[in-house]
């Protein structure tokens, strides 16, 4: 995995948020999160909102199906999504989790966080942990900088108060 250097943010609490299943033009569905109503259309309206599969910006709000239990039963559980079968053309080894199928749309965003971390970051290799601490005690550039480094030397940055974080780094999604 590679390790990214992170600026800590102050925590806030957050406002109840509305769940909404949402699809692109192309029929890809996933969820969304939003304030309420009035943030999902302007969002959707700016073409803000992105298919995670497909990076289409065209998504409306899919049909949803309101739970509404009877007073005599609780409502059934929730049954899990079957993952879909993987292309016959895909190259790329396919990441999991826990022996299972890691979901599409999980490894679309982890492929888009990396083409992120590439185009915004600096690459510095095995030099992560030295570059992280200079930069801590300012001796560098501040910056955001990816590269290796292991287990231990992750945690002695956190024990000195250097926060990074552990990324899956999965293939390119372009080969």
């Amino acid at each position: 995995m590679r390790s990214y250097e992170l600026q800590r943010h102050g925590s806030r609490e957050t406002d109840p948020m509305i769940h909404y299943q949402l699809q692109c033009s192309q029929g890809h569905g996933f969820d969304g999160w939003f304030k309420d109503s009035a943030a999902f259309d302007a969002q959707a309206g700016h073409g803000l909102l992105e298919c995670p599969l497909c990076t289409d910006t065209h998504v409306t709000r899919a049909l949803m199906t309101p739970a509404v239990p009877k007073r005599e039963r609780a409502l059934p559980p929730p049954v899990a999504a079957k993952p879909e079968a993987p292309a016959a053309a895909e190259a790329a080894p396919v990441a999991s989790v826990v022996g299972q199928r890691m979901p599409d749309q999980i490894r679309a965003v982890l492929q888009r966080l990396r083409t992120e971390v590439e185009r915004n970051c600096d690459y510095v290799g095995e030099e992560f942990a030295d570059e992280a601490r200079r930069m801590h005690r300012g001796e560098s550039e501040r910056r955001g900088i990816y590269g290796e480094a292991s287990p231990e030397q992750t945690e002695s940055l956190a024990e000195e108060g250097i926060e990074v974080a552990r990324i899956p780094w999965l293939p390119r999604a372009d080969g």
